[in-house]
């Protein structure tokens, strides 16, 4: 770990709130920040691998980590590193800090609690490790009997914070709850397979998807079941299988995307299924927003944003995109921002219906010419063949663009996101 001493003036956030993925435990993804205009970036921080986390600002820090296998904690004002802590494996999930500790998870199959203000490491708690989804012939690669790793599966769990414990799932199939003073492991539930999505917390339950295909409502007390919803299968190539969209909260009602092409609202408190919403076998990967009885969220295939009357499931909004998504929109006001796989952030204002700002990634300035065409669109040969090895080329040659995988965070009219060209970028 390196110590770098900064003097620097701090956001106007109380010390004392938690701050989380999504902006708070029922992930909402709304903040109460201005709405910027994406037009001046104020910094840029250089990490030494991909960025596919978001970042966490509290107090005046940016906490976020990467595939370099560290978590930064860098000043909000000036970009500047304030400290690092290396794990053994990247950090892919999104920190949350609570009670002057920095909580999260990396795929070395750790989960690690670290002084905030400092760094040092306070407790770490040992799962049964890490590992993605797996599949025979996953996506309809070749060999068809292999059992392959998921490529896709790019996100850890991220952890949700309240009543002193910590809540988080793990590639071992398992949700935890633990102290989060000392890491004591207070109850794990065991799901049917890998939970990398993060679990939102709402009036004493945990809601909480796996890659068993069943979404879960669980007490936040015990770990005992309230109650279960499963969704579709595709035993054929395991593509439209999977839930890896964590759930927001609200209206009595929990909101969440799935693989399976359809997006869900299910009765908070029963389970039952109040509406759902096709999207013509588009993932839904991205974490919903809620707001204002808007429900909003992009897709990654059929590269749509999408707004949904969140009673109903009526479609009040549709915006085509040039590239698949899998971040969470942020709110601010009555903007929602969200990146793509081609290294742009979007900012649509849900009022007027349209696109009105937007910011391009280092990453896409660089490398858009390579695998973007004359619409912007990724080129046809941009996976080489129908195979693991093919998928994986294609995936480093889309990640060249500059991915912006991660949901913004927004304070005091600064947006901050990371992206696959290993920046962190603080815009306004």
């Amino acid at each position: 770990m390196r110590l770098v001493l900064l003097l620097s003036l701090s956001f106007a956030l109380l010390a004392g709130e938690p701050a989380m993925f999504r902006g708070g435990s029922r992930h909402l993804g709304v903040y109460p920040s201005a709405a910027p205009a994406l037009e001046k970036v104020l910094w840029t921080f250089k990490t030494a691998g991909r960025v596919v986390g978001s970042p966490t600002v509290h107090a005046g820090a940016v906490y976020v980590g990467g595939s370099d296998g560290r978590l930064h904690a860098l000043d909000a004002r000036s970009g500047q590193l304030r400290w690092d802590f290396r794990t053994g494996g990247a950090v892919d999930s999104t920190p949350a800090v609570a009670d002057g500790l920095v909580l999260f998870g990396s795929r070395d199959g750790r989960f690690y609690a670290l002084d905030a203000a400092t760094g040092t490491e306070k407790w770490r708690f040992a799962t049964g490790g890490e590992r993605r989804f797996t599949a025979p012939g996953i996506h309809g690669a070749t060999p068809k009997m292999e059992r392959m790793p998921d490529p896709f599966d790019v996100f850890l769990s991220s952890p949700v914070v309240g009543g002193g414990k910590v809540y988080f799932g793990s590639g071992d199939g398992g949700v935890y709850a633990l102290d989060v003073a000392s890491g004591k492991l207070l109850w794990r539930h065991a799901t049917g397979d890998v939970v990398h999505a993060s679990p939102a917390l709402a009036d004493g339950r945990i809601y909480i998807g796996s890659w068993d295909r069943v979404f879960y409502a669980l007490d936040a007390e015990t770990g005992k079941v309230h109650w279960t919803f499963t969704t579709g299968a595709d035993p054929a190539i395991h593509n439209q299988e999977g839930i890896a969209s964590s759930a927001c909260v609200g209206q009595g009602m929990v909101y969440f995307g799935c693989r399976d092409g359809h997006f869900y609202a299910l009765d908070a408190a029963t389970g039952q299924e109040r509406w759902r919403h096709d999207n013509k076998k588009g993932w839904v990967i991205a974490s919903p927003a809620l707001q204002d009885g808007r429900v909003v969220f992009p897709t990654s295939d059929g590269t749509r944003f999408k707004a949904l009357d969140a009673r109903t499931g009526a479609l009040l909004l549709s915006l085509e995109n040039r590239a698949v998504s899998f971040s969470s929109p942020a709110l601010a006001g009555r903007m929602a921002y969200y990146g793509t796989s081609d290294g742009w952030l979007h900012g649509v204002d849900l009022g007027a219906g349209r696109e009105t700002a937007a910011f391009q990634t280092e990453g896409n300035r660089a490398n858009g010419p390579l695998w973007l065409d004359s619409n912007g669109r990724m080129k046809a040969d941009l996976y080489p063949e129908a195979t693991l090895d093919g998928m994986i080329v294609g995936l480093h040659r889309m990640f060249s663009l500059g991915s912006i995988l991660a949901s913004p965070a927004l304070a005091e009219g600064v947006l901050f996101v990371g992206s696959t060209d290993g920046r962190v970028y603080a815009i306004r």
